[in-house]
């Protein structure tokens, strides 16, 4: 974590200390310059002659950069941006303040000309089932490293907290200080929206919710196992959420045909908010999911299944659960 250094350090000092801040890798930086080495979750160990000042960044790991502090540093995002249910997944971002470099084509696209225009000293992205990177395809990612190293958050197998310490580690040897005022106010908000999801969850008695999601042909019940804030709300918070008894594979959820969304009842839906307006409509037109207690209530709550992984981003998204959840208590 940074520091300040005290003006009565001597300068050889004074340049030393900054180079192996943020990293147990540091390799030393010359008497003008600091050096950047960091290791990242997949074990990738990335070196610069310079600490990076020009990022690329997948959208939602933008925001919550952004929430750290490191904003200015952001010149290019990818990933969903606009329209409906995106934006709570780039809460917090100046997204006219950055390049749009999504590619056209199938997705994890990436416009690698328009990469190379913004000249980054590093791009950044996550992981959450290996070995794909989040919103980075194959191809992309092979350009992309003849241009810039890929600096990788893992959030696969992780908790609520690990994966937003995980994107702190990241951040710190980037330069952000998680001592700052907003950062430690930050934490005491989520700990403060997390007795509020909390209290909620007490006043709910025996009443069940189920989070999901639909397509035209099949009704997803999303599985809290392998989510980490879905776990975090079960396990931490004690929500009555169910787990569904024959995950995909992959485990996130379980598909079933819309003949078959009464499987599992559900007192309130917690609706993954990607689908946006359209796809919350859509649920008025399957009649075995209208016989959901949920259904007939219109007991849905929005939930953000991918949000800005920061504790900023988390603080103001239980919050709002927890106000939603609290007008069906």
């Amino acid at each position: 974590m940074n520091r300040r250094i005290g003006a009565a350090l001597v300068a050889a000092v004074a340049l030393l200390i900054p180079a192996a801040c943020g990293s147990s890798d540091s390799d030393g930086a010359s008497a003008d310059k600091q050096a950047f080495s960091f290791t990242d979750d997949l074990g990738t160990k990335i070196q610069l002659d310079e600490m990076p000042d020009r990022l690329v960044v997948q959208s939602s790991m933008a925001a919550a950069l952004s929430d750290l502090g490191l904003g200015d540093k952001i010149v290019g995002v990818f990933g969903p941006l606009k329209g409906d249910g995106d934006a709570a997944q780039v809460a917090g971002l100046d997204i006219d303040s950055v390049e749009d470099v999504t590619g056209g084509g199938e997705y994890g696209d990436v416009d690698v000309e328009k990469v190379a225009a913004l000249k980054p000293d590093l791009v950044i992205t996550s992981q959450y089932l290996a070995p794909d990177l989040w919103y980075v395809n194959e191809a992309s990612a092979t350009a992309i490293k003849k241009l810039a190293p890929i600096l990788v958050v893992d959030f696969d197998g992780k908790t609520l907290p690990e994966l937003l310490d995980g994107t702190e580690r990241a951040a710190t040897a980037l330069g952000a200080d998680l001592d700052s005022a907003k950062v430690k106010a930050s934490h005491e908000a989520f700990d403060a929206a997390g007795e509020r999801v909390k209290a909620t969850a007490q006043k709910l008695g025996d009443r069940t919710i189920l989070a999901g999601s639909g397509s035209t042909d099949l009704f997803y019940v999303s599985n809290p196992k392998v989510s980490p804030d879905l776990s975090y709300w079960v396990d931490e918070l004690g929500l009555p959420i169910t787990i569904p008894d024959n995950p995909d594979e992959g485990g996130y959820f379980e598909s079933l045909s819309w003949e078959k969304a009464d499987k599992y009842p559900a007192d309130i839906f917690l609706y993954d908010d990607r689908v946006g307006a359209a796809g919350l409509k859509q649920l008025d037109n399957e009649k075995v999911f209208g016989t959901l207690e949920a259904a007939k209530n219109k007991a849905y709550v929005p939930w953000s299944s991918v949000a800005p992984p920061s504790y900023q981003a988390y603080a103001d998204l239980m919050n709002r659960l927890a106000d939603d959840l609290n007008a069906f208590v």
